[in-house]
């Protein structure tokens, strides 16, 4: 770490007031030029710190992102980042997302949730410890939003961020992970009725077992485990498609089911 505890304090609070007041800050990466993961994780802590302390929420999963080579294309970001979901990011199946207050600059993907009926926690852990742990996967619109400026990030930004997490939308079905192929389900994506992009669970790292293990030996590092009933959000298998008010997203996971999200 370059940075002191003090300043991981100040920038995970000012991340926290961003959020709540729904505006960006300029890219820490710019004001500390030597920012580096663990500092970045130290600040998402603060973050969250202040979140679980001020406003009561409590956690109910983890995420990993910026998994596909399209997305990692759209943010200039070329590894995964990770972070933390909690009770008031849920919005239920054919919901509503209120953007004016909440959301900042928020943009949709479509993602394979895991549901997990076991701990978890790293090194060590496998794709097939991530199956045997797993209850049931369900399709998913993960909304991601950055308080960095135009999403000007780069992997530490968004690491401090958590991960860019706005809100998130499960679908209603719970599906047997073994009875798929999980590298090849496929997942279409419409936007207000118009089929706009494609794609398979082999682009989020080849498998999105893979990344889920990739996740909980990176967060096992920190001494944070995945927990029995949390979600665990696998990364998007799509490009990452920008959203304003009136806008109505829908996924498919083909022949297994769908969620839907609307924006006001």
């Amino acid at each position: 770490m370059s940075l002191t505890e003090q300043q991981h304090q100040q920038l995970g609070l000012e991340l926290y007031q961003a959020m709540r007041e729904c505006r960006t800050l300029a890219p820490l990466t710019d004001r500390y030029a030597d920012i580096d993961i663990e500092d970045a994780y130290r600040i998402s802590e603060a973050m969250l710190a202040a979140r679980l302390e001020r406003d009561g929420e409590s956690i109910v999963g983890k995420k990993i992102g910026v998994t596909s080579a399209a997305v990692q294309d759209m943010l200039g970001v070329f590894q995964p980042d990770f972070g933390f979901l909690t009770a008031p990011m849920a919005i239920p199946n054919r919901g509503e997302a209120k953007i004016a207050g909440n959301l900042i600059q928020p943009r949709a993907e479509a993602e394979i949730a895991f549901r997990l009926k076991a701990d978890l926690q790293g090194p060590g852990v496998t794709e097939a410890d991530v199956l045997a742990a797993t209850e049931c996967i369900l399709p998913c619109f993960e909304i991601v939003d950055s308080r960095i400026d135009d999403w000007n990030i780069k992997i530490q930004d968004t690491v401090a961020d958590n991960a860019s997490c706005g809100v998130f939308v499960l679908g209603d079905e719970a599906i047997d992970p073994h009875s798929v192929d999980l590298p090849n389900l496929e997942v279409k994506v419409y936007k207000n009725g118009e089929h706009i992009s494609s794609g398979k669970g082999s682009a989020v790292q080849g498998n999105p077992l893979t990344a889920v293990a990739w996740l909980a030996n990176t967060l096992g590092e920190f001494g944070i485990p995945f927990k029995a009933g949390e979600v665990i959000l696998s990364g998007s298998l799509v490009p990452l498609e920008p959203v304003v008010a009136g806008d109505e997203m829908h996924m498919e996971l083909i022949g297994l089911g769908s969620a839907t999200v609307r924006f006001s």
